[in-house]
């Protein structure tokens, strides 16, 4: 098919972006000789008529009274310094996304294929190293790159589909320091030890595993799903020091081992010590003193939630309440648009797959200062300025898709956030009780996937979230950030209403 190239640019008095980027640049690397920037956006689209194109060309693709529209080229007259940028392959590309809809939407026909990039022309007197120090920049390896000028040929991306399912050959054979190297080489979530544990159960079978039956361990295993961490058992507790402080932590453990006996009975030799009892010990004390009578319990959804009375019309009627809070520290930290996004977006998925309208959102974060100069910025790590800018932007830009407020934003800046960004989003929720109907999934059933497609970004998020990381994540782990796709969550959104 066919591929039309089209250009859109924001004329003078409306260029917020090439006037905000010529700002950054010259304040935050100090290239006091660059004079203008231009940000034009490119669109190459296939499947669509030639008159179709001609309509998309005024309503999608540009908006005429606040962009100059161009067919193919653009002319970039003058000495510059042209920067392109594109999404990574596979990575979801959410204006792609969005034009490719709104022009099935104007033709009623089948979705066109549409890829973008950013055209950045940067007017001045630049060195080589100036334009290195751009290019690194404005580029976030973990989601875009440098783009080619040149006009592809057809916009299908094609893919050599596997028909067979490798086995990692010798893996129960390998000595500790082979199992090293393959669990750096595919970069698994799993310690060492794991990893050894698992060679024990193969060689149990006599047998070498699969590629895909390490990663659904190293998948289920990560402390994002099995909470390893929280769920290790703690064996020798000491306090160190006599203050009043201790004294009272103390004191607090006593209450917890006896309450521990109080739940447990008979079964506590089977319940070990871990961070998770600790933490969820009051809420089972809680629930057996029958001081819990409010609490929903489903093995369905992923929220908390509460039965409760509100009036409607002068009746009380019973309400489900519903709240979930997530949290997206590692994926903002190197993505911060995509990783603050799905922050928002992972809250709102559980009380809205629980049968609820998703009501009002709140933000807290933390970050380092963001006024620091960028050259002061560790390595192998983005800016504070970059995310705290980019994350914002990221988590408003779901938010505001699907209609959600939020009424409480607090950023914390602290030099204790400059190693690990913090960012948390919760959500609340509501339905009425007898629109909630809870089923246990059975054998037959059939499942109905909602959603648009995803591509690579996404996949390893799970183990992404658990591991340990260095300079080099910001250029390995790209596929591990999840894309929101907040038009689908909208339409959802709506059938709650």
């Amino acid at each position: 098919m066919q591929v039309r190239r089209v250009l859109s640019e924001k004329k003078t008095p409306f260029a917020v972006e090439a006037k905000g980027i010529l700002h950054d640049i010259k304040a935050d690397l100090d290239i006091k000789t660059l004079d203008n920037v231009r940000v034009i956006n490119r669109y190459d689209v296939s499947g669509i008529s030639d008159s179709e194109y001609e309509e998309a060309k005024k309503v999608v693709f540009s908006e005429p009274p606040v962009d100059d529209v161009y067919d193919e080229t653009v002319d970039l007259s003058g000495s510059c310094y042209v920067l392109i940028i594109e999404a990574l392959p596979g990575q979801y590309d959410q204006r792609a996304d969005s034009a490719a809809q709104c022009v099935q939407f104007l033709t009623q026909k089948e979705r066109p294929l549409v890829k973008t990039a950013k055209v950045i022309a940067f007017y001045g007197s630049l060195t080589d190293e100036e334009k290195k120090k751009i290019a690194d920049y404005l580029i976030n390896p973990v989601e875009s790159r440098e783009a080619s000028a040149e006009k592809p040929e057809t916009l299908e991306d094609k893919y050599d589909i596997p028909t067979t399912v490798e086995t990692i050959s010798g893996f129960i054979s390998m000595d500790d320091a082979s199992l090293k190297a393959l669990r750096s080489s595919m970069g698994l979530a799993m310690s060492d030890n794991d990893l050894k544990f698992t060679q024990d159960f193969f060689k149990s079978i006599d047998r070498d595993p699969t590629i895909t039956e390490i990663r659904v361990l190293d998948t289920y295993w990560s402390d994002h799903c099995r909470h390893t961490t929280f769920l290790t058992e703690l064996e020798d507790i000491k306090f160190e020091g006599d203050d009043e402080l201790t004294a009272e932590i103390k004191e607090t453990y006593k209450d917890y081992l006896t309450v521990r006996e109080d739940i447990y009975g008979e079964r506590i030799s089977q319940k070990h010590i871990c961070l998770m009892d600790i933490g969820t010990i009051a809420a089972k004390k809680l629930k057996k003193d029958g001081k819990l009578a409010d609490l929903d319990e489903s093995e369905e959804i992923n929220a908390c939630s509460i039965k409760v009375k509100i009036q409607v019309d002068g009746e009380d009627k019973d309400y489900i309440f519903m709240f979930k809070n997530e949290t997206h520290n590692h994926p903002t930290e190197i993505e911060p648009f995509g990783g603050a996004a799905t922050c928002l977006g992972g809250a709102i998925r559980d009380p809205l797959s629980g049968r609820s309208y998703v009501y009002q959102a709140m933000r807290v974060t933390g970050a380092g200062d963001p006024t620091v100069p960028v050259s002061l910025t560790l390595k192998g790590k983005l800016s504070q300025k970059k995310l705290v800018r980019t994350a914002a932007a990221g988590y408003s830009s779901y938010g505001n898709q699907i209609g959600l407020a939020t009424g409480q934003v607090d950023e914390i800046y602290h030099p204790g956030y400059v190693a690990k960004r913090m960012e948390i989003g919760a959500v609340v929720g509501a339905a009425p009780a007898e629109n909630i109907v809870r089923e246990r999934p059975q054998a037959g059933d059939i499942v109905v996937l909602l959603g648009g497609r995803t591509g690579r970004d996404g996949i390893g998020g799970a183990t992404g979230s658990s591991k340990a990381h260095d300079t080099k994540s910001v250029l390995t782990c790209g596929s591990e950030v999840q894309k929101g796709n907040p038009p689908t969550e909208r339409k959802l959104q709506r059938l709650f209403r």
